[in-house]
């Protein structure tokens, strides 16, 4: 059997907060190993290696993990960040059987939203109608309280004018005992 791979289409899925891409393994193929890259300059951040004696995965970076099923290798980015953004190429090697096959199948432009971005976004609708409620009442108190003074106002008047009315009224002299 000739080794046979697939330039199958990457798939990449974004779940649970984790963008998992997911690559086709090669078949017919006894001992191969799959990569990670992240940039132009093609910095390895994760690898997968598969031989009939062992299983081996790699991660340079703490937010890459791999898995491994019969069919497909993928490849789990976690807890991604602004700083993430960036291509990714998934680069495959197969060594049994020979020949040796060297190939870089996919590039990937990554675009991560930073979580900040997001909570600020959600939250900008909430802060205007705050501020909005809040000049509202603002303006409710000035207007009750002028209403309040003017009232007093008017009630302190009334009183003044009987106040100075009383002093006038006829009183009756109080009579003085007489010894």
């Amino acid at each position: 059997d000739q080794a046979h791979f697939s330039d199958a289409q990457v798939m990449v899925e974004f779940e649970n907060g984790n963008f998992n891409f997911t690559f086709p393994n090669p078949k017919n193929v006894s001992e191969f190993s799959m990569t990670l890259f992240k940039g132009r300059e093609k910095k390895e951040i994760c690898a997968f290696h598969l031989s009939k004696e062992r299983i081996i995965s790699k991660s340079n970076v703490t937010y890459c993990q791999t898995q491994n099923s019969s069919s497909s290798t993928t490849f789990i980015l976690k807890n991604l960040e602004k700083k993430h953004i960036d291509v990714y190429t998934y680069c495959l090697e197969i060594f049994l059987p020979p020949p040796y096959i060297e190939c870089c199948l996919k590039e990937t432009y990554l675009y991560v939203q930073d979580k900040e971005d997001c909570f600020l976004l959600g939250r900008v609708p909430w802060i205007i109608i705050g501020v909005i409620i809040f000049a509202i009442s603002c303006v409710c108190c000035v207007v009750a309280c002028c209403l309040r003074n003017k009232n007093q106002n008017c009630e302190s008047n009334s009183l003044e004018y009987n106040s100075e009315y009383m002093p006038m009224a006829a009183v009756n002299a109080a009579k003085k005992p007489r010894i």
